[in-house]
């Protein structure tokens, strides 16, 4: 049986080519999301945690001193470094390891950014300490996730789909303890953005190239959007297509210059 870090390993392997390209994950708007977010310290060194294929690292690189691109999945950093090498940018480093042990000193960053991780992480705030020790006093911290709804019901339905997508997948988190994992590892929260994002049942499922999970998830799905269940999602079936949405939080925070 797989234990989780192989099971993520296993899933962003496989997804490596379809995550690259998919149009919801390369989405410009979001990358400079963070670019703003992070305001100055995006000059400074900056750490891309559960870096993916690079997408938010060569963004950055751009602007940055110098990028280290961190991920679990080897597969994943080679895509990462030849989205990099493809974009001439020779400032990004790549660092493989797991988000729980980050093998920096303290201090090292000016800025530490993550999207789309923490709902595979299986022990999230310990994640979040990491962040805080590796992140200089008065550094940046940028991170974005999509988020539950704060109805338990409807959170945990909608969780349970994500889960039968991809196994990878450990919980999404309501907004408000998103906001609550960052506030409580010390950092000093300064703004926070929430959006939806419409999304498509088939080209959802086909980034986990995986068409064997196709069918059966089709038929729950639509189940429920006829049976008028959102799931903390908008299910909503029109015509031959089901839509629904996926709600971002993008938190921007500081370490506090006396920690």
């Amino acid at each position: 049986m797989l234990d989780h870090e192989d099971r993520v390993r296993d899933e962003f392997t496989r997804q490596a080519e379809t995550f690259s390209a998919s149009a919801a994950i390369t989405d410009t708007a979001l990358t400079q999301r963070f670019v703003t977010a992070l305001g100055e310290a995006v000059s400074g060194s900056v750490l891309d945690v559960a870096c993916g294929p690079g997408i938010l690292s060569a963004a950055i690189a751009k602007a940055a001193r110098d990028v280290v691109a961190f991920d679990l999945t080897p597969q994943m950093l080679k895509k990462a470094a030849q989205r990099c090498a493809e974009a001439g940018l020779d400032n990004v480093t790549f660092r493989e390891g797991n988000a729980t042990e980050l093998p920096f000193t303290d201090a090292a960053f000016d800025a530490v950014v993550t999207r789309l991780s923490v709902h595979h992480f299986d022990r999230p705030s310990r994640v979040i300490e990491e962040i805080f020790r590796v992140l200089r006093p008065g550094g940046s911290f940028v991170i974005a996730d999509v988020i539950s709804s704060e109805l338990p019901a409807e959170a945990e339905l909608q969780n349970a789909i994500e889960i039968l997508r991809d196994p990878s997948h450990v919980r999404m988190l309501p907004g408000s303890e998103l906001t609550s994992l960052v506030r409580n590892a010390g950092f000093a929260i300064e703004s926070v953005t929430t959006w939806d994002k419409p999304r498509e049942f088939e080209e959802w499922m086909g980034i986990v190239n995986d068409a064997s999970r196709v069918p059966p998830l089709r038929v729950v799905v639509r189940a429920l959007a006829n049976a008028g269940a959102s799931a903390g999602m908008g299910l909503l079936v029109e015509g031959e297509k089901i839509r629904f949405f996926h709600r971002w939080n993008l938190i921007a925070a500081r370490k506090r210059g006396d920690r």
